[in-house]
């Protein structure tokens, strides 16, 4: 079974979700004795193609255009239609970023194919694809299995880790995408609230905050040791709500889904919406005044004070 990959990139670099996406899609792919495919969407893309042929993809698409400077849904949609038609791809990996969140329903529907979404595990089980994925807000697991194609997957970031393969040169081409009359909507301007800072959907080390932090000014002591620990900056909805922190740090059901090695919780009661956003990260740190917090049960180590006066003293011991 042949399988087509969409690696997304940013700026023209490969962002990580993509090079999981890779990972992901290779191990299918040689359980399922296919192919596998890149996909590449953009602008100036030839000097990625050697980054992609680290993780062992047979054959590099280049989908290069004026108008995929930016994203448009459109015109996206129609370059993984033309990729399809390309390769003959049964499946299509994406990941369950923003944009893919944004891009996997609509291609699929255009390709008239099954959908299954954030995707935290894949295999290939006697013919057939089988996923799990998380359900009501985090709380469940489902395994889902597909018993038709074609079929997109999106992978859910940090779920799948990335390895290099030492294969051989992959075959690069460029990519022919019909777009005459297919765009509807032109990306104008881009304003970035992180001011360049690590999206908290990439980091490896998290360190939130929430309403004990007390006030705004009070969140230089989760910057300082987020910076220390080389992490991000998080944020509950209540922190966000009430103009403390930008929306692009808040981590949540309304938020963003994180999963990084490490998650700092200071001053975040853990209530289920915040919980559903940062259940999978690997260790849970908690800080919290309250001793009968929600936010103990989801901990892998749990710290009983004040974010005000922990803080300082985990920061000391961070830098010694």
């Amino acid at each position: 079974m042949d399988i087509l990959v969409y690696v997304e990139t940013r700026d023209n670099q490969i962002k990580p979700a993509g090079l999981e996406a890779i990972s992901g899609a290779r191990k299918l792919a040689d359980v399922g004795g296919g192919k596998l495919t890149a996909l590449l969407i953009g602008t100036s893309l030839s000097e990625l193609t050697g980054e992609v042929e680290k993780y062992g993809v047979d054959r590099i698409l280049l989908a290069e255009y004026p108008e995929f400077a930016g994203y448009t849904p459109e015109g996206y949609r129609e370059a993984i239609i033309a990729a399809v038609e390309e390769t003959d791809a049964k499946v299509v990996v994406m990941t369950a970023t923003s944009l893919g969140r944004d891009l996997a329903p609509v291609a699929a529907a255009k390709l008239d194919a099954s959908l299954l979404p954030d995707c935290t595990s894949i295999e290939y089980i006697e013919g057939k694809i089988s996923v799990t994925r998380p359900v009501y807000a985090g709380k469940c697991i489902i395994t889902l299995t597909a018993n038709s194609s074609p079929l997109v997957l999106s992978l859910r970031p940090k779920a799948f880790l990335v390895s290099e393969r030492n294969g051989k040169e992959a075959e690069v081409s460029k990519l022919d995408v019909s777009l005459e009359g297919k765009i509807r909507a032109r990306l104008v301007e881009t304003r970035s609230e992180a001011g360049g800072k690590l999206d908290v959907t990439e980091a490896d080390i998290i360190v939130a905050g929430g309403r004990g932090m007390k006030a705004k000014e009070n969140f230089k002591l989760i910057e300082d040791l987020a910076d220390e620990l080389g992490g991000a900056v998080g944020a509950s909805r209540a922190v966000v709500d009430n103009d403390w922190r930008p929306h692009s740090e808040q981590v949540g059901q309304t938020g963003k889904v994180v999963a990084p090695t490490l998650y700092i919780a200071a001053g975040i009661s853990g209530a289920i919406q915040h919980l559903a956003g940062m259940r999978s990260s690997k260790v849970i740190v908690a800080i919290n005044k309250d001793a009968d917090a929600t936010v103990f049960k989801s901990a892998d180590y749990g710290i009983v004070g004040d974010a005000m006066e922990v803080l300082p003293a985990l920061l000391e011991a961070v830098k010694e």
